[in-house]
């Protein structure tokens, strides 16, 4: 006997698991995009303040950004799936996901929001660039 309802769950679950693994195939690509994303926010810092202000640097593993006071690495975090960004003892996650038009999309999964990459651009830099400054 044939249940409709496990079948359409069987589909469900093989696109699921298609959907995860092109997404895990994305994600140097998607770091290496917000690395070059986050080197214009860099620029501007380093045109303001001096280019010995803050240092970025693209790793096998993630991107450091180190300034006097704090160090931040964004790294690929594949239980998310997504990246965790760690700055000090702060650590969070940001899901990355594919849209049907095979464009990023950035989510909180603490909050459930979607984030712009202006947001995660904010998320990555904010705290290293500015620690005096209030949130």
């Amino acid at each position: 006997m044939s249940f409709q309802w496990l079948q359409m769950r069987i589909q469900e679950e093989k696109d699921r698991r298609k959907r995860e693994s092109i997404t895990f195939e994305r994600l140097p690509s998607a770091l290496e995009e917000l690395h070059e994303v986050l080197k214009q926010g860099i620029a501007a810092y380093t045109d303001a303040f001096g280019s010995e202000t803050v240092e970025m640097s693209l790793l096998a593993s993630g991107i450091r950004i180190a300034t006097p006071a704090v160090q931040v690495e964004v790294t690929i975090a594949p239980e998310i799936p997504g990246f965790r960004i760690v700055r000090g003892e702060h650590s969070a996650g940001v899901e990355v996901g594919l849209l049907p038009s095979n464009n990023l999309y950035y989510r909180d999964p603490v909050l459930d929001v979607y984030l712009t990459l202006e947001d995660l651009t904010r998320r990555v830099l904010d705290r290293a660039l500015f620690p005096k400054l209030s949130e």
